[in-house]
Parts: C-alpha cells; sequence; structure tokens
C-alpha cells in the first residue's frame, strides 16, 4: 500500500501507512480524496479505468474503477492462481475500445519471495510467466491500431532481500524494475544493452530514479495535470520526446508544482526575494538555498520573456535563447531535485516537545523501577551484575541500526551465557565437596551425575534453536532447519509434529484420583488432539503442499476434510470447553499412589513436584494453552513446543531462586521470539494464521490470532516461568512478586532506550526502516506481551492459584497481592 501511494500521488508515504498496510479493511488510508494521475484519468472526457489483480487498489480507490477483479494479497501460498485470475482477462480487456487506463497487480512473484525467498525453484518459471504475459500485451500494442499510442509501464511497488521479505532498507529490497514500454518510444531511443551488468554488483542497472518520479513522468506522457501533492521530478531520458521549449515548459511544470508544496510545508521559508547566487553552493540553509534555486529559474524567465522589437536583435538574441532554454532545463531539474531531496528526509509534522515528554516519562518510570528492584538486585551481587548486564547492553545496542536489525544474535548470545552458567551453577552444586560422606557417595555419584549432566540441557537446546530459522538482515537466506531440512525430509518433519502432539495430550492428560477421571480426561485430550492434528494437516495443504509430498495418507486426509474456516473454529471451541471443565472440576491431579508405582521415576517425581492440586490443574491449563499456540503456529516450528518443555522440565529441577527464575522468563521469551522467525523488520510478521476460524476481516479477532500467532514463543514461556514460580513451596508470593518487578523493570528500561534511540536520531537514513519498526515492536512487547499477557495472566494465575477453598485457610498479603495458603492440619 505505502508503495502504491508513491507511485499513484507522487508524495512520500508516512510510517503510518505501513501499519494500516496489514488491516486489511482499514478503510483510513484510502486515496480516494488525494489527487492521483488515476483520478486525472478518470475526469478525462470519456475516462474509464479496469483493475485486475490486488485489491489493495480497490481500499485506496473504492470508487475509481468501473470495472474489477480484485484478489487477496494475504494468502501468499498461491502462485497460480492469484495470478492466472489476472491473465485471463488480458486478451478480452485488449480488444475492447472503451477503457482509458488498465492496473494489472500480479502477486505470484511477491508470494513466491515470502515464502522461498528469490532463489526458490518456482521463481525463473514465474518470471518466464510474466515474460510471456508482457510479450502479448506488446503484440498487442503494435497490432491493435487503438493500442497504438498506448504506454505500457512495468514496474515493482517494491523488492526483497535474499530471504525474499521487504519492508527494510537494504538495496535489494528498494531497488525493483521500472520500463517504460511504446511503439512510439523508438523514435528517442533504440534500445539498451540487455541483459546488462550491475552496477557494483549490486542492483543498480542503467538508470536510478526515486519511485515518486513515476507521478509526474506519466502526466507529462499522458498529457494531464501533475498530481498536487507530488515531491517527483520528471525523468529526464524521457525528455528527449519534445522538442527544448516544451521540455523546459515541463519542467517548469513540475517546478512550480513542487515549488508550491514545499511553501506550504515550510510557510517561514521566502520565496520572494531569494539570494542572488550563480551556483547558490555558498548558501548556508536548504530552505535559503531553494529560494535561490527558484530565483534563478524565474530571472532566467523573465530574461527569455523580454521584448525586442528590432529583427536584428531578434535574431542576435536567437542563439542566447536557446542557451536561456537549457540553462532553465538545468536550473529547473536542480530545483526539483534539491526539493525532493530535502522533503522526502523531513519526517511527519511531529512535536519535538511531544517527543521530549514522552522519552522524559519513559526515563522517570525506568527510574522508579531501579528504585524498587535496586535492593533486590543487591542481595545477590552476581545475580544484579547479571541483569544490569543483560539490560543496559540491550539498551545501547538500540543506538546502532545493524544491532537492531541483527538483534537476534544478542539474545542467542545472552541466552546460551546464562543458561551455561545455570548449568555450571548446578555442577558445583552437585559435586560440591563436603556434600556428602564418602559411604553415601558410591550410591549417589550416579544419579547426581546424571543430575549434573542435564543441567546443560538447556544450554545445548539453545544451540539447536539458534539455527531453526534464520532472521534478520545479513544471513536471513542461509540454510536453517524450519526452510532447509524440513522441506527435504517430510517424513522427519511429521514425525517430530506428532511427537509434538502426544507430549502435549500427556501434559493435559495426567492422572487423576479417580480410573473414570483419568479415562475421560485421556480420551477428551486425545478426541481434542486428533482435531487440531486434522486442521494443520489440511491447513499446510493449503499454505505449504510442498511440506506434505511424498506422505500419501496425510495428503488423502487434507483433500478429503472439510473447510478450513470450520475446522477451526471446532478445534477453538473444543479447547474453550476443554478449558473450562478443568475450572470448574473439582479434580486435583495429586497423583495416585497406586498409579506411582507403575510410572517412571522421572515422570513420578516431576508430578509430585507440582505441588497442590489448583497448580496441577493450572499445569493442565498450560497444556490446552500449548495445543492453542501449536495450532497458530507454522507447522515447521512445532517442534520447538518439546525443546521448550524439555528445558522447562531441567529448569524446575534446579531449584532456582525467584530473581533467577524471573531473569530466565526475559532471556528465554526474546529469544524464543527471534527463534519462532522473528525480527525487527515490519516484513517478518507472520499472517499465514491470523485468518483461523475467520471467514471476513475482523480487526480484533485477526489482531489477536496475529499476536499469539508472532508471539507464540514468549507467551509460551512466560505462562511457563508463573507456573515455575508457582511451584515454589516457600513464599511463593515474594517469588511471584520479583518475577513481576523485575519484568516491569526490563521493558521500562528497553522502553525508555528505544525511546531515546527514535528521538535522538529521528534524522537518521534508516529512521523508517530500521528505528521505527522497532519503536513499533517495543510497543507489541509492552501493550500485548507485558500488559495484556505478563501482567494480566500474572493477576489470574494467583487468584486461580490461591482462591480455591483450602483447610482452615489463612490469608497473606505479599505486596499487593492477597494470597492463600494452606496450614498444616
Amino acid at each position: 500500500m505505502p508503495r502504491i501511494k508513491a507511485i499513484t500521488t507522487g508524495s512520500t508515504p508516512s510510517f503510518l501507512d505501513v501499519i494500516l498496510n496489514f488491516a486489511e479493511g482499514d478503510k483510513s488510508s484510502s486515496l480516494e480524496n488525494q489527487d492521483t494521475w488515476l483520478g486525472q484519468l478518470k475526469a478525462m472526457r470519456d475516462g474509464r479505468l479496469i483493475l485486475y489483480g490486488d485489491d489493495t487498489w480497490l481500499k485506496l480507490f473504492p470508487s475509481t474503477f468501473a470495472h474489477a477483479d480484485g484478489t487477496s494479497s494475504f494468502f501468499v501460498s498461491d502462485f497460480t492462481e492469484v495470478d492466472f485470475n489476472v491473465t485471463r482477462n488480458v486478451p478480452a480487456a485488449l480488444d475492447q475500445h472503451d477503457w482509458t487506463g488498465m492496473v494489472l497487480h500480479y502477486l505470484g512473484l511477491d508470494h513466491i519471495g515470502h515464502k522461498s525467498g528469490p532463489t526458490s525453484p518456482h521463481m525463473i518459471p514465474k518470471q518466464a510467466e510474466m515474460d510471456t504475459v508482457i510479450k502479448m500485451i506488446y503484440q498487442g500494442l503494435e497490432s491493435e491500431s487503438h493500442l497504438r499510442s498506448t504506454l505500457l509501464v512495468l514496474c515493482g511497488d517494491h523488492g526483497m532481500n535474499d530471504a525474499g521479505n521487504h519492508g527494510g532498507s537494504a538495496e535489494g529490497e528498494t531497488s525493483p524494475a521500472l520500463v517504460f514500454i511504446s511503439p512510439k518510444l523508438r523514435s528517442i531511443s533504440q534500445g539498451r544493452e540487455c541483459p546488462t551488468t550491475a552496477v557494483n554488483d549490486g542492483h543498480g542497472f542503467y538508470t536510478k530514479i526515486h519511485q515518486s518520479d513515476i507521478a509526474p513522468t506519466l502526466a507529462g506522457l499522458l498529457g494531464i495535470p501533475i498530481p498536487r501533492n507530488n515531491l517527483g521530478v520528471f525523468i529526464p531520458d524521457l525528455l528527449r520526446f519534445w522538442p527544448q521549449e516544451d521540455r523546459v515548459r515541463l519542467l517548469e511544470q513540475n517546478a512550480k508544482q513542487v515549488h508550491d508544496v514545499f511553501q506550504q510545508t515550510f510557510s517561514t521559508v521566502s520565496f520572494q526575494d531569494g539570494t542572488q547566487s550563480e551556483t547558490c553552493a555558498d548558501v548556508s540553509t536548504n530552505g535559503a538555498k531553494l529560494a535561490c534555486l527558484w530565483y534563478n529559474v524565474k530571472k532566467i524567465g523573465d530574461l527569455q520573456g523580454q521584448q525586442h522589437d528590432d529583427q536584428i536583435q531578434q535574431a542576435a538574441l536567437h542563439t542566447v535563447r536557446a542557451v536561456l532554454l537549457i540553462e532553465r532545463s538545468a536550473d529547473s531539474l536542480q530545483f526539483l531535485t534539491e526539493a525532493q531531496m530535502l522533503m522526502s528526509n523531513t519526517a511527519s509534522n511531529y512535536s519535538i516537545v511531544k517527543l521530549y515528554a514522552g522519552t522524559t516519562i519513559a526515563a522517570l518510570v525506568a527510574l522508579w523501577n531501579f528504585y524498587r528492584s535496586f535492593p533486590l538486585l543487591m542481595q545477590k551481587p552476581t545475580f544484579g551484575a547479571w541483569f544490569l548486564l543483560v539490560t543496559n547492553v540491550y539498551g545501547v545496542s538500540m543506538f546502532a541500526s545493524s544491532f537492531v536489525e541483527e538483534e537476534h544474535q544478542y539474545w542467542y548470545m545472552i541466552a546460551s551465557g546464562w543458561l551455561g552458567w545455570l548449568g555450571m551453577k548446578q555442577w558445583v552444586q552437585t559435586f560440591a565437596i563436603g556434600a556428602i560422606t564418602v559411604n553415601e557417595r558410591s550410591g549417589r555419584d550416579r544419579s547426581k551425575g546424571w543430575s549434573a549432566a542435564a543441567a546443560m540441557i538447556p544450554f545445548l537446546i539453545m544451540r539447536i534453536l539458534r539455527c531453526w530459522n534464520q532472521t534478520g538482515q545479513k544471513h536471513a537466506s542461509q540454510p536453517d532447519i524450519a526452510r532447509g531440512i524440513f522441506p527435504a525430509h517430510n517424513y522427519m518433519l511429521w514425525s517430530l509434529v506428532l511427537a509434538s502432539y502426544l507430549v502435549v495430550l500427556v501434559k493435559m492428560s495426567l492422572p487423576t484420583r479417580s480410573r473414570m477421571g483419568r479415562f475421560l480426561s485421556l480420551m477428551a485430550a486425545f478426541g481434542l488432539g486428533a482435531m487440531a492434528l486434522a486442521f494443520k494437516i489440511s491447513f499446510t495443504m493449503a499454505d505449504s503442499p510442498e511440506l506434505l509430498r511424498g506422505i500419501g495418507i496425510l495428503r488423502a486426509h487434507a483433500s478429503s476434510g472439510m473447510g478450513l474456516v470450520i475446522q477451526a473454529r471446532t478445534v477453538f471451541l473444543g479447547m474453550f470447553t476443554y478449558a473450562v471443565g478443568i475450572i470448574l472440576s473439582n479434580r486435583g491431579k495429586q497423583l495416585n499412589p497406586e498409579v506411582e508405582k507403575k510410572v517412571s521415576t522421572p515422570i513420578a517425581v516431576w508430578l509430585k513436584n507440582n505441588g497442590s492440586e489448583q497448580h496441577g490443574r493450572a499445569e493442565t491449563l498450560h497444556g490446552v494453552l500449548t495445543l492453542f499456540l501449536m495450532t497458530q503456529s507454522r507447522v515447521t516450528n512445532m517442534p520447538l513446543f518439546v525443546l521448550f518443555e524439555i528445558q522447562m522440565q531441567v529448569l524446575a529441577s534446579m531449584d532456582l531462586s525467584a530473581r533467577e527464575i524471573s531473569l530466565t522468563s526475559i532471556i528465554l521469551q526474546y529469544s524464543s521470539f527471534f527463534a519462532f522467525g522473528g525480527s525487527n523488520a515490519i516484513s517478518s510478521v507472520d499472517l499465514s494464521n491470523a485468518y483461523n476460524g475467520v471467514s471476513s476481516y475482523n480487526v480484533a479477532a485477526v489482531g489477536i490470532l496475529a499476536f499469539c500467532s508472532n508471539w507464540a514463543g514468549p507467551i509460551w514461556w512466560l505462562t511457563a516461568t508463573l507456573l515455575l514460580a508457582g511451584r515454589q513451596q516457600q513464599d511463593r508470593c515474594e517469588c511471584l512478586r520479583q518475577l513481576q518487578l523485575l519484568s516491569t523493570g526490563f521493558v521500562a528500561h528497553a522502553n525508555m532506550f528505544v525511546m531515546l534511540a527514535c528521538t535522538s536520531l529521528r534524522t537518521h537514513l534508516f529512521i523508517w526502516t530500521v528505528f521505527s519498526p522497532k519503536y513499533l515492536f517495543t510497543m507489541a512487547w509492552t501493550l500485548g506481551q507485558h500488559l495484556c499477557i505478563s501482567v494480566a495472566g500474572f493477576k489470574l494465575y494467583m487468584w486461580w492459584l490461591w482462591s480455591q477453598p483450602l483447610s482452615r485457610p489463612r490469608r497473606e498479603i505479599c505486596g499487593i497481592l492477597t494470597c492463600r495458603s494452606e496450614e498444616d492440619d
């Protein structure tokens, strides 16, 4: 959407346009009331426009097209039908005489890039298909008499990086192709050498222009007025289509229009008495320089317009007039280029006072939280050093664009260091000298050795997680597990998926006190799991059919199932019903002594350590949440939940303090976000699962589902560490209070540093492509993850864990919370 706005209006899109691009039902970004070359074409006599392709044009220009056949741009797994629906309309449209302009917006190349990247095996065949379409249209321009004055403009609205995404500042993302095609252009160009070599092995071919330059160029070529808010410059190569006087007229019209926009934006700059200078190079300010350039344009125009009655003088001035025309063209182009550069780099009309005020408030909140948590940090200096290191290094890195783009590297490094330190600490505690006598040592060495070795498992799993999904900018196209190994080994993927479902269902159906209760719980859990698996298979068949290649039984099931919307709603309803049943049930999950003898020792020990009946049911609810998050995740990411569960159980056996649980929660939330393929680029937002169970656009439903899909890892670890804190047999309230205090402290400091970076670097080259998207993600972390999930979830969990009636209850006041604990009978 932002790029379409630049192409049609010639203006620079705002950062808000990028955000609204995700709102499929958004109407606030409509360009219907803005001046565009589309509107100018429609306003012509018998003007009639038609559209085939991306329905974004219909949302931007709701009543502009007389006929349209739009297709949704969000179903990125469709490479074929989305383009076939466009091409099938082209032959009939070329035969018709009743249209003034036709827009064809193909989506196949974009979808292939998002799914598989620019090196996808689907890319070359799709490009060949596009070549065929262009050939068909050009042959129509040559053969049909009513099309011989038609101009074909072939352009991309954006490029893509090595991972197939866009929205950042990489050269591949900001260098789409542009070609003007018409038989009439042969009079000014004999063509270019093709194929050719890129400049400096980059993406520069032939001439580089700004995307906004398309608008004034089309206006000049089609003989319509330039859009009122245009900041583009007429493409100089196409000026050769006119004689010198007409070139000057076109450039002066363009300069006058940009001059008016500049004066409205910078009302304090006066163009009445510009500084008189031949080159304007010695002018200090940008506004004064533009005034000087405009003065030179007008001065030469006044000289050229002077009348001379003497024929000899007129003949003598003929050569001077030609020189003046060239100078006017040069001065107009210089003025346009300088104005475009200045206006394009000018941000929106933001208030510096409000920026400073917001940053100051964020700093005060961070300092107040630091004051509250400082005694807690100083009680354990080693932990305090870790927490301050994680927080401050993260904050300082926000001032460097490369660190923001590659933030995942920081969290992977911190997670590996922290988990390794916890493992070594457990190892030292296990084999501490004097911990056991010589006689005891012979019987316990083996079990302690296994315990110490298991403490390093989270560290080893982190090494697997960091290569699951390559993300960021520099290495996004490198091989990884999700996009490199699984598509080539489908049986491995689905074996891990089935194992993931089995682990979650076992967690949801752990033994209860009665055999009938265990049986019913088991049947309900596995029935729900079967429905969830069936939906995931059908969804994968529609979204990523290559992941089912060669697995006939799964493909047969996917092709015979009911609609995806009905399946998703059935699964969600089943999860909700199961969760309500757990909440209303009076049965706990304490282990039956008879069952304890029949299960393996590790499971029995784990079940014993779960604590109260209420906490056991909370564990079951966490299993339901895991099943929901798996449903909202890409199928290639579903095995990650098993790795998380293994890490969680090992951490639970390490007897971590409340402080250590808090920092572990923060680190694993952020590292899991990037392990799922997330980044600080808006292009990395995954919308493939945002429409599960949604038949039409609903901002609330799609927003919640999209957040749960992209923050599945952080949501899982946040709730898991809440359970881990709830397992503390002593001072549970204090443990959970510390967890909330330290997590709020980190979020407050992160907000402060990001706001400081965006404010101080507001004129930076990458402010809109790197720092502003990072601020948007920080808002999502703060409002969505921390306030809605962490704080709200914390309150609900405290109420759930201690609101049930227990024997001889008593109340304890713990900070701001009211808790119940069980006394001895």
